[in-house]
C-alpha cells in the first residue's frame, strides 16, 4: 500500500522518526515547557539576586551621602562656635 505523506523513492528511515503517536508528541512537548520554565526560573532567581546586591549598593551610597552632609553640617556648627572663654 502506497502511503500519501511518503514521497515514491524517499527512504523510510527519513519519515519514520517524526510518525510518533499523539501520546509521544504531548509528552515531548511537556518536557520542552518544562525544561523551558525551569530555564526561565533559574533566571530569574538570578536576576533577583543581583536585584538584591543593587539595592543593598544604593542604601549603603544613601547611608553615605547622608553621614556625609551630617559631617559637612557639623563641621560648620563647630566653626561657627565662638573660641573665647565663657
Amino acid at each position: 500500500m502506497n502511503d500519501l505523506r511518503r514521497p515514491p523513492g524517499g527512504s523510510r528511515y527519513l519519515y519514520e522518526p517524526f510518525e510518533y503517536g499523539v501520546q509521544q508528541v504531548h509528552e515531548a512537548r511537556e518536557k520542552v515547557l518544562q525544561l523551558q520554565f525551569e530555564g526561565i526560573d533559574g533566571r530569574l532567581d538570578r536576576i533577583e539576586a543581583v536585584m538584591e546586591r543593587l539595592e543593598r549598593r544604593l542604601w549603603l551610597t544613601v547611608y553615605g551621602v547622608v553621614a556625609t552632609i551630617l559631617a559637612q553640617a557639623a563641621s560648620q556648627l563647630v566653626t561657627m562656635t565662638p573660641h573665647g572663654g565663657l
